[in-house]
């Protein structure tokens, strides 16, 4: 049985390697294909063993990480209702709506350069150290005093979640085939709904402590939350995982078979390629990025609107704060199940547009009601469900559906990164739909859900439009002499700019 060894030259092993390719997709990189089904056999590597080795040690951290950081993001949300807001004098015009905004300006800057501190530094060391950082400012929150403090503290705790999500969903990508990634962006992030879920339960929780050693229940919401995430950073320094070409918890024949396997997805790429500012620059050349941004842009402005002010538009139904508290819970829950579910078919059928289109259809459905019906409390609450179903569900596969169709580690890394960072200027626009004047109806916060929900749907058809037809003109062999010319560097580099390569829908 041929085994590959630590011993084997690397150009021998990146020409072995990159020469794999899946059933039913041409080779990226335009190698001679080969089956990696006895790829396998001849590495003495069980595929589905593999998988679930990888699954164990990869999504369960990046879960827990993303939770820790969506629920230290939103938890202000719950601690405006147990007295935040006068405390801090944030009553004031739209001082808390200020506070909101703040956080994703640094947010939204940083995330491109956090993906290549991300590569550079490597996500075990990385991640953690982002993960402690805004832990501590959590922390920091709870002992503000004025409003300048909360400023303070809520900018550079954008600066310190910058790198999360889309460091997190490019580490998911450079392990995961396309056919295979969208349960696992799915089940990562579901991470966010539980943190919508839990932060409510937990709030109410410790809400109850108000009065202990002389704080109001709001800051032990941010101490307590933030202590949690410091611990699990420290850990996290020797738990988490870096990229394949350098994972110790596999043997060197399941690394050789992972690369292959994602030879044949999207091209060969090394991570320890040198990115020059050139590459970036590419990048930022193709017009499908900037379709990719509009796609997330258009679910983030309703998504953050529904996570900062869920709480308040359910205390407006005449629910205690207690109460309004546990009744956020449920479309949290709602999300989290929709969002596996689709993700279990959309991967079966290895197919995205649909599900975003139908998805976000219920979004816009639910925005459509809340405009409409403003009486009925069962109705109002209902309708809260399919927004938050909708859009959170819907959000993973549109990431899911774009970052995989970027080949290579700087491509996925910078695309990534800059659809996320792009994506996230909704946040502050959702920060000022809901103001505390437009109580309790919020016509303008649900129009401007619906109407942002309905520019995601417009993009995403154009971005399908778009890749099919790149497809179809790859088919008829367009490219090909030119990418005969280049060289080898230039081809690893290329990811799915390879005429080889086929976008996915």
């Amino acid at each position: 049985m041929t085994v590959a060894t630590d011993n084997m030259v690397d150009s021998e092993k990146a020409s072995y390697l990159a020469s794999g390719t899946s059933a039913d997709q041409q080779n990226a990189s335009g190698a001679k294909p080969v089956d990696l089904g006895m790829l396998a056999k001849e590495l003495d590597v069980d595929p589905r063993k593999l998988m679930w080795k990888i699954d164990v040690r990869l999504v369960p951290m990046l879960c827990i990480l993303y939770l820790m950081a969506f629920l230290d993001r939103v938890n202000i949300a719950n601690a405006a209702l147990f007295g935040m807001k006068k405390d801090l004098d944030l009553q004031i015009g739209n001082r808390y709506n200020v506070a909101l905004t703040i956080f994703f300006v640094p947010y939204i800057l940083c995330e491109v350069p956090s993906n290549m501190l991300m590569k550079k530094l490597r996500p075990h060391i990385w991640l953690p150290i982002c993960m402690f950082s805004f832990g501590l400012i959590t922390c920091l929150q709870g002992v503000v005093q004025n409003y300048s403090g909360i400023l303070a503290t809520r900018f550079f705790l954008g600066m310190a979640e910058s790198g999360m999500f889309p460091g997190c969903f490019y580490l998911i990508a450079m392990w995961y085939v396309r056919s295979e990634a969208q349960k696992r962006y799915s089940f990562f992030f579901s991470s966010t709904t539980l943190a919508g879920g839990f932060g409510g339960l937990l709030a109410s929780a410790i809400g109850l402590l108000d009065g202990k050693r002389g704080y109001h229940g709001w800051r032990w919401i941010f101490i307590i939350e933030g202590v949690a995430t410091c611990v699990i950073a420290l850990a996290f320094f020797f738990l988490m995982v870096d990229f394949p070409e350098e994972a110790k918890f596999l043997t060197v024949n399941e690394r050789a078979y992972v690369k292959a396997k994602l030879a044949a997805d999207v091209g060969e790429s090394q991570q320890n390629q040198k990115t020059t500012v050139k590459d970036i620059l590419e990048v930022f050349k193709d017009y499908k990025l900037y379709l990719a941004g509009f796609m997330y842009f258009g679910l983030i402005v309703p998504a953050y609107g529904y996570a900062y002010f869920a709480p308040t538009i359910i205390n407006q139904l005449g629910y205690s704060t207690i109460q309004t508290q546990l009744h956020s819970v449920p479309p949290w829950v709602a999300a989290c199940g929709a969002s596996m579910i689709s993700s279990v078919f959309s991967d079966y059928f290895r197919h995205r547009y649909l599900f975003t289109m139908g998805l976000t259809s219920i979004a816009t459905v639910g925005f459509g009601i809340l405009l409409g019906e403003h009486h009925n409390v069962n109705v109002q609450y209902a309708a809260l469900f399919l927004c938050a179903l909708g859009l959170y569900s819907s959000m993973p596969v549109i990431v899911c559906w774009t970052t995989t169709n970027f080949g290579g580690h700087c491509r996925r890394g910078v695309g990534s990164g800059w659809q996320v960072g792009f994506g996230n200027i909704g946040g502050i626009i959702a920060t000022f739909s809901f103001l505390s004047t437009d109580a309790p109806q919020f016509t303008k916060g649900y129009s401007i859900g619906l109407a942002f929900a309905v520019l995601s749907m417009v993009s995403c058809t154009m971005y399908l439009i778009c890749t099919q037809w790149e497809n179809r003109q790859r088919d008829k062999g367009i490219g090909i002499e030119q990418w005969e010319r280049l060289s080898d560097d230039q081809k690893a580099k290329a990811g799915d700019k390879s005429p080889y390569f086929r976008y996915g829908s």
